[in-house]
């Protein structure tokens, strides 16, 4: 495949994880409380509202996002993601997902460009865990009024770029990355 390809389709996938996270959080999960999030289990006797399967995938992609094409098509995939949204979830969640997104993506641009040129996976292991934690205390607090199930959000997040940053670990050590 050619390099724009891949990149249009590294875009568009982290475009549409807002949407799905967004979908989910209202749709799926091990138990929905009323005018609330679903939630799933995620470790530690913690629970998450269920987007955040699809959200620490989508701090890795935006990493990806970053590094390949700048911050600025990072920023234009979460507009285009949270534009999306309001089709598929209330609009206080798809507000609340754009809004913790953006300013997210400002802690986790920081942390990124400044650990990128020491080491990849390292760079993306202290955005994800940056970000994830704004992410996940801004979008419960707007969507929900409470800082309750942030720990769990963070902590699932952390899983993905945890994953993410130890495969790049390996591969870099092969002098893949």
């Amino acid at each position: 495949m050619k390099n724009y390809t891949v990149t249009a389709i590294m875009l568009s996938m982290f475009a549409a994880t807002v949407p799905v996270a967004n979908y989910l959080i209202g749709n799926v999960g091990t138990m929905c409380i009323p005018d609330g999030p679903c939630l799933i289990p995620v470790g530690f006797g913690l629970m998450a509202p269920s987007g955040v399967l699809v959200i620490g995938l989508a701090l890795v992609l935006r990493d990806w996002v970053h590094e390949k094409l700048g911050v600025w098509w990072a920023v234009l995939a979460v507009l285009i993601g949270a534009t999306l949204s309001l089709g598929f979830s209330p609009a206080s969640i798809a507000i609340a997902s754009a809004l913790a997104f953006l300013f997210s993506e400002i802690a986790d641009t920081l942390v990124y460009s400044k650990l990128r040129n020491t080491s990849k996976p390292l760079a993306v292991l202290g955005s994800q865990v940056v970000g994830a934690i704004l992410d996940s205390m801004l979008f419960v607090y707007i969507a929900f009024g409470s800082l309750d199930f942030s720990a769990g959000n963070s902590l699932a997040k952390i899983y993905a770029g945890a994953v993410v940053a130890a495969v790049m670990f390996i591969y870099s050590r092969k002098g893949r990355v």
